[in-house]
């Protein structure tokens, strides 16, 4: 048996982030336990159902869905889907986050009423959680009302209008995270381009019938999470500090 590491020393395959996620189980107005609708601007994310059940609700360009979960689905979305999680009991998943968990650094947006989305500052101002620790609950629930009043408005001109009712809303999301770009550009290129990078220098080695990378090979392991019960959009995270 080889020798285990001791940390991250390289990122996860494919350049993915990973986190545990407890969905809220405290009710919204609408009656539904669960998480804050929001929208990826550049990446995927995938849902790894670990326990419980519930479903998760989609709103893109082809409309509105609502998939269920269950312990052992895998279920994934591109960036521009609106996505709410609802906690039918127990809900727990892995998320699987594309480039490093950019969107754990930002790659997100709340479907906040229009007044809050006129600029950065302003959608800060009403996302932004404060106190500590369980009075931070308190915070992250008021955020996600907010967003359901935004999820809501959303789907009704949907309903009228079609896809061309997503177009301001979308527009709004690009003009608040367009401050972060530079970061996240750096973030992809030292994670996820980097290792298509790598696999693609791994071929041509192949091809040329030599195979170099083989020799630096390790394994790489995460013992725990090194943050429990974050505060998130969804829930409550269990957070991996994965290095690039």
């Amino acid at each position: 048996m080889g020798d285990f590491g001791t940390g991250a020393a390289a990122a996860l395959p494919g350049g993915i982030g990973v986190s545990l996620l407890t969905v809220y189980d405290l009710e919204a107005p609408d009656g539904l336990a669960g998480g804050a609708p929001h929208v990826h601007l550049a990446c995927s994310e995938g849902y790894c159902v670990i326990a419980g059940s519930g479903v998760v609700q989609t709103l893109n360009p082809r409309g509105f869905t609502e998939t269920p979960l269950q312990a052992g689905a895998v279920v994934w979305f591109d960036p521009g889907t609106i996505h709410r999680l609802v906690n039918g009991g127990g809900l727990k998943i892995l998320a699987l986050m594309s480039n490093s968990g950019l969107p754990e650094a930002g790659d997100a947006v709340l479907t906040l009423p229009p007044e809050h989305l006129t600029d950065r500052e302003t959608y800060l101002k009403a996302t932004t959680l404060t106190g500590e620790g369980e009075a931070r609950t308190a915070s992250a629930i008021a955020r996600r009302d907010l967003a359901l009043k935004g999820f809501a408005v959303l789907r009704e001109s949907f309903a009228a209008f079609g896809a061309s009712a997503l177009d301001d809303f979308y527009a709004a999301a690009v003009r608040i995270v367009q401050p972060q770009l530079a970061d996240w550009r750096k973030r992809w290129e030292q994670g996820a381009r980097r290792l298509a990078d790598e696999t693609g220098a791994a071929l041509d080695a192949l091809e040329a019938g030599t195979a170099p990378h083989l020799q630096t090979a390790e394994l790489h392991e995460l013992r725990a999470p090194t943050e429990f019960g974050r505060h998130g959009m969804c829930g409550r995270l269990d957070v991996y500090d994965i290095t690039s």
